[in-house]
């Protein structure tokens, strides 16, 4: 089986957090929004379906999982899961903790505005929280 390769858009538009069992966890370089994007460590991986039936259920869990731990800490109204990879094809899964009244409430983050950087410390500061959210989501049973 070749080797797991990030897509250059993916690495160039996101920030690696930590790796879980399954998921490369990628922090959005959208600051408007508490966004992770979760990218199987498969090769050759464009639709959910090219995952074998247990990891499609592992890359659900771990998305949930660290869903759920986002929309508590953060105190969302909504959490958006999306996968689209009309320009991206290598597949990738978007986790979006959403609040009543932000840039794009209430329709889709894409299209919405214009992304915002991280200045470097509040970059550095969504990553750690992100780390310490996905080691304990995904360290429950």
């Amino acid at each position: 089986m070749p080797n797991f390769t990030l897509d250059s858009r993916l690495q160039q538009d996101s920030f690696h957090v930590v790796d879980l069992p399954l998921c490369q966890v990628r922090l959005s370089g959208d600051a408007r929004y508490p966004w992770v994007v979760l990218i199987p460590q498969r090769a050759d991986v464009v639709e959910i379906y090219d995952l074998p039936d247990d990891e499609q259920a592992r890359l659900w869990q771990e998305a949930t999982r660290l869903g759920q731990a986002m929309m508590a800490f953060y105190e969302g109204d909504k959490l958006n899961i999306a996968t689209l990879g009309n320009v991206v094809p290598q597949f990738h899964l978007h986790v979006i903790v959403r609040f009543a009244g932000d840039a794009a409430w209430p329709g889709p983050v894409w299209g919405q505005g214009s992304a915002e950087a991280y200045p470097a410390d509040a970059l550095e500061q969504r990553r750690a929280e992100i780390a310490r959210l996905a080691s304990a989501a995904t360290s429950s049973p």
